[in-house]
């Protein structure tokens, strides 16, 4: 091995001798020394360009065979993130590096230049290749669709990248001017607070990254609403400062993503893959409408469909009570029906006979307190489908429909009339 590369050496030298003295029988003396270090210089770029483009070609064409082959997800990654080609960079940089010395043994002030440009070429193709590796991640866990890493490594991923660039600028600059690192590290100890506070939101977005992908609250394509800024919308991306919402009217509204912390979120996007969701709304109605249902009515009532066994049932049992009571006559006396409770059963019956609620979740038709304005009657239900045009329609049909029925009931709703 050792006498291969000595074998590389000597011919490379050969190849710097050859173009030495061709320049120096060629130029004038002046121009002789510039001459003899242009064209090495692009005999050095040809050999390092040359070695990449050998290279990249071989490299990416034995990762080329698992592009479209999403059973080697590792391998497609790597060639879609390039990394490939910043390892045939980094090889022919450094086989530039070995050749520089053969090449300009005669400059030794060029060779020390050169050297360090090699240098520096070498530490940006590194850091490149750090990046493209951070790509290669993302792409393997797009293609496996696991979408809270994801998450996670966008956090990560910018954070390496803020820190990268930091730390490839104190190697860049070691490089080039010869000094220590440690001593630019050393100066920048003084500046430790400052550097903190101009990264705090990067640091805090570095850690909300973290906690939403481990808790795997939230992931991009989530349905969410967050009532501190009156959104509602879908996530469209998530990074390490800001995430992007696409609000429901196709605007975009900017968040910092620290805020994942301390803000409430409502996360929309479960009850949209259950195919539910909730219907909790209420009606108000004029207590002054509320009565005793009379026999007369009760009979009228009794054609119901939904209520006619509840209202059977009923009076029945009252029947047998007044028979033991004083003054029967009186409505006042015993256990009475009244318009509102029957219209509540007649609403909950309705409800759970309606194709379009889900049965199997929470089903209440419930009074809330007396209100200025009258008493809330409050549905509160799930719709089996979660569409927000299906959603909207099936919510109006019941209303409509209740709101009409209630007639039936003697009730009153009330309306709010606008003040002119």
């Amino acid at each position: 091995m050792n006498d291969e590369l000595k074998d590389t050496k000597d011919f490379l030298q050969n190849i710097s001798d050859h173009i030495h003295y061709a320049v120096r029988d060629t130029l004038p003396d002046n121009w002789v020394l510039l001459g003899q270090i242009v064209l090495k210089f692009l005999f050095l770029l040809a050999l390092i360009y040359i070695t990449d483009f050998f290279l990249k070609f071989i490299l990416n064409q034995i990762f080329r065979t698992f592009f479209n082959k999403d059973q080697y997800p590792i391998q497609k990654s790597i060639y879609q993130s390039r990394i490939t080609n910043s390892v045939a960079h980094l090889i022919a940089l450094l086989f530039g590096s070995f050749a520089l010395f053969s090449i300009f043994y005669r400059h030794p002030k060029s060779f020390i230049f050169l050297e360090r440009m090699v240098g520096l070429a070498i530490v940006l193709v590194v850091a490149g290749m750090l990046y493209r590796s951070l790509s290669a991640f993302r792409n393997y866990f797009i293609i496996q669709q696991d979408y809270y890493k994801i998450i996670a490594l966008n956090a990560v991923s910018q954070s390496v990248k803020i820190f990268g660039i930091f730390v490839s600028s104190i190697v860049a600059i070691s490089v080039i001017f010869g000094i220590s690192g440690s001593a630019i590290l050393g100066s920048l100890g003084a500046i430790t607070a400052v550097l903190v506070l101009v990264f705090r939101d990067t640091i805090l977005g570095f850690v909300t990254g973290i906690h939403v992908a481990t808790s795997k609250n939230l992931k991009v394509g989530d349905w969410i609403g967050i009532p501190k800024y009156n959104l509602e919308g879908n996530i469209q991306d998530i990074n390490l400062l800001t995430t992007k919402i696409q609000n429901f009217d196709k605007t975009i509204s900017t968040i910092p993503t620290y805020d994942f912390l301390t803000t409430e979120i409502k996360n929309i996007q479960v009850m949209s893959e259950s195919n539910t969701r909730r219907i909790k709304r209420s009606i108000i109605f004029n207590i002054n409408s509320f009565k005793f249902l009379d026999a007369e009515t009760l009979e009228r009532l009794a054609k119901v469909n939904l209520i006619k066994d509840y209202l059977e049932q009923k009076k029945s049992e009252m029947a047998d009570e007044r028979k033991l009571i004083d003054n029967a006559e009186l409505l006042i006396n015993g256990r009475q029906l009244t318009n509102i409770g029957v219209f509540r059963e007649y609403v909950f019956n309705y409800l759970k006979n309606n194709r379009n609620i889900d049965q199997e979740g929470t089903i209440l038709v419930r009074q809330l307190e007396n209100t200025p304005q009258g008493m809330p009657l409050e549905i509160y239900c799930f719709t089996n489908d979660s569409q927000w045009a299906n959603y909207e329609e099936i919510q109006a049909d019941i209303f409509d429909h209740l709101l009409v029925a209630s007639k039936e009931f003697d009730l009153e709703v009330i309306q709010f009339a606008k003040i002119q």
